[in-house]
Parts: structure tokens; C-alpha cells; sequence
């Protein structure tokens, strides 16, 4: 299982490997050369969104920075297991809310899909940052309040609520009532 720590570093290997520079990564996500250098170097967590653009631009399913895994066999996570997870941030690092994402299928070699459980820090400020990426997100509220801002409309999720969203729409999942918040996401991205 991927860590925080060599995410970047498999960033760096694969766009070696496909003989691109950081400007070349840059141009075809759209992110800042900067961004791609912080990834690679200082190891930073980025959203979700720049890492679906960062796989699609290297041609590499999301999961591909997640796991070292090349395993076909189903996939089979005990709850003890969780604490294999990567963080993501879901605001600019300098903001305070994060999702902490825990893979429910890094042994799982050629997946399409990625699902995760999700535990939501809640923020102090609503400085909710939409983003995009292509793809689908399945969404079921296991603990707490979850608001999500999709487009111009806010849908509120309580537990044991779900929500099948087109990812390529402006969106940010956050909790909802400013209390930790558990959710089971899957998200599928094509490559």
C-alpha cells in the first residue's frame, strides 16, 4: 500500500518513465508546475482532483499511486486494516479540513474502480473549494452529517443516505453540521 510519503515519488517514476518533464505533466493537467514539483518533492497530499488529473495525464488508473499491489485475486480488507490508509486533503493545504481516505482495495491489481471509507474533519470556516475531475462517485453516509455542494445545489446526507454523482460537475463533500463524519465512497475514473 502506497503512504503519504511515496505517492510523489511514484508521481515522479511513472512521468520518468513516460519521459515527460514537470512543465510536460503541467500542460496536459492544467496544474501549476509547481504544484507537480511539491507533489513530487515535498511529498504535500494534494485533493483528489489534481491526482485523478495526474493519473489520466500519465495514463495510470488512480489506484496505481495507492498500491504496489499486482494482485487480480478478489480483495479482502479487514477492519483492523484500516490504518493502511493515505490522506488526502480536500481545501488548499493551508486550510484546515481533511479527508482521510482508507482504501478497501489497495491488494487489488487492474480495479476500475476505488473504493474508500472516508472519515471527514470538519472546518471551522465554509471556505468549501468545488472541484472537478471526470468520472462517478458513489457516496453512502455511514456516520454524521455530510454536505455536499454539487453545481449550485447543496444536498445534506444523513446516515444511511447516499448520493450517485457525475464527477465532472463542481463538487466538495464536507460534514455537514461541523462534526466528524464517516462515509463509504466509490469513485470510478477512466483512464
Amino acid at each position: 500500500m502506497a503512504t503519504e510519503k511515496n505517492v510523489g515519488e511514484k508521481i515522479r517514476q511513472i512521468r520518468e518513465l513516460k519521459k515527460l518533464s514537470r512543465e510536460d505533466l503541467a500542460e496536459r493537467t492544467g496544474l501549476d508546475t509547481t504544484l507537480i514539483r511539491k507533489l513530487e518533492e515535498e511529498r504535500i497530499i494534494p485533493s483528489l482532483a489534481p491526482l485523478i488529473k495526474v493519473a489520466r495525464a500519465l495514463g495510470v488508473r488512480l489506484g496505481t499511486f495507492l498500491d504496489d499491489n499486482d494482485n487480480f485475486a478478489p480483495a479482502v480488507v479487514k477492519a483492523d486494516d484500516l490504518h493502511k490508509g493515505v490522506r488526502f486533503t480536500s481545501q488548499p493545504h493551508e486550510t484546515r479540513e481533511h479527508l482521510n481516505f482508507f482504501s478497501l482495495a489497495y491488494n487489488k491489481a487492474g480495479r476500475h474502480m476505488e473504493p474508500f471509507i472516508v472519515d471527514i474533519e470538519p472546518s471551522q470556516k465554509s471556505d468549501y473549494m468545488l472541484s472537478s475531475h471526470e468520472g462517478e462517485e458513489f457516496i453512502y453516509v455511514l456516520e454524521g452529517v455530510v454536505e455536499i455542494n454539487y453545481g449550485k445545489d447543496i444536498y445534506i446526507l444523513e446516515k444511511g443516505d447516499s448520493i450517485y454523482l457525475d464527477s465532472i460537475v463542481s463538487h466538495n463533500v464536507h460534514a455537514g453540521n461541523s462534526q466528524p463524519a464517516k462515509i463509504l465512497a466509490v469513485l470510478y475514473a477512466p483512464f
